[in-house]
């Protein structure tokens, strides 16, 4: 057929689409819109069968959306906001972003970390993403803890930590417990860190690195191929290290700038890393080595953290994010679009 031949189909199609369907033309599209939406049969093979053209079985399965014979529904869990999902992936160029409701609205002020449903959708997410034979990296953060808990399967893989232990009162449900889960999940290895994420100096700190288990499992930190990590807000109870230093400490490190801390790393507003000498102090996976890392989840959410959330998926060390729609909101609002997080580029330059 012809270009001319097919300009007078689609004229032919435009108007029958205002002509009522007779009760054959009704059952002969019901047939093959089962065939093309149900059965997976190409327009070719359905020509075939009713020995009709392919583009008129075009026609008809167009006049069968117009006339609501047809539905088609993108349906995902009620949890997730698919929109926001893929507006915040694009913004931000990351790999994967999903988005799931945030908790319903109270009076009172919301000074709670992030919701546990993070976790558990993050869970998911990596489910999707670990393969076998792959080094999965957990920092500490109460959402990977959440994810950890939520884990129901995973393919065999090593799970080794990536941060010292913060002890507030979740000893029983920590960052090791977390590693010892996910491996017995998946049934492979083990490789968890028995020191705090934060010591009083560089020189405890580097003593610490040197023991034997310790720096066991910082070998494996050039290995690791999918990481989940945390992040916080530079306030009280959304930040593991501002939790950690002295009142001192604090305001030194908010003179910098800090708006986020990830891992004991601390960001600016626009992701630059400030306050380099404090991670002289901490065991933790260094910057450098996140950025080399495949595939960084992060996993944040809240109206607090958002712009925290921000600053590092401004840093290049994340690929992907798992966060809620009170934080979406703000994200994709919020200043100039930044790079690409795929390009992992250093806003420092280094």
């Amino acid at each position: 057929m012809n270009s001319s031949e097919e300009s007078a189909v689609s004229a032919m199609s435009a108007g029958r689409s205002a002509m009522r369907m007779g009760p054959a033309e009704l059952v002969q599209a019901a047939a093959m819109a089962r065939r093309f939406y149900l059965e997976g049969k190409s327009k070719i093979q359905i020509a075939e069968e009713f020995g009709v053209s392919r583009f008129k079985v075009a026609r008809v399965l167009e006049t069968a959306l117009e006339r609501d014979l047809v539905r088609i529904e993108i349906r995902v869990p009620a949890e997730l906001d698919a929109e926001r999902s893929d507006a915040l992936r694009a913004r931000y160029g990351l790999r994967h972003a999903v988005v799931v409701e945030s908790p319903a609205p109270t009076d009172e002020i919301d000074e709670s970390p992030d919701p546990e449903n993070l976790g558990e959708v993050a869970a998911g997410l990596l489910g999707e993403l670990v393969n076998e034979g792959d080094v999965l990296g957990l920092a500490w953060g109460r959402s990977t803890i959440h994810m950890a808990a939520a884990l129901d399967a995973l393919p065999p893989c090593t799970v080794v930590q990536l941060t010292g232990v913060y002890d507030a009162g979740t000893a029983e449900r920590g960052s090791v417990e977390a590693v010892r889960r996910a491996a017995q999940v998946s049934g492979g290895e083990a490789h968890p860190i028995y020191a705090p994420m934060l010591l009083p100096d560089p020189a405890t700190a580097a003593a610490l690195r040197n023991q034997t288990g310790i720096a066991r499992a910082f070998e494996y930190f050039d290995k690791v191929t999918v990481a989940a990590v945390s992040i916080g807000s530079w306030e009280p109870g959304i930040s593991t290290v501002h939790d950690m230093l002295s009142d001192e400490e604090r305001a030194h490190y908010a003179s910098l700038g800090v708006a986020a801390e990830m891992s004991a790393h601390l960001f600016d507003a626009e992701g630059r890393r400030v306050g380099r000498d404090l991670g002289e102090r901490c065991i933790t996976v260094e910057a450098d080595r996140l950025r080399r890392i495949p595939e960084v989840v992060a996993i944040a959410g809240g109206q607090r953290k958002a712009a925290a959330i921000d600053a590092v998926l401004r840093s290049g060390l994340v690929t992907s994010l798992v966060t809620d729609t009170a934080a979406a909101d703000q994200l994709l609002v919020a200043g100039p679009a930044p790079r690409p997080a795929l390009n992992r580029a250093d806003p420092d330059g280094n």
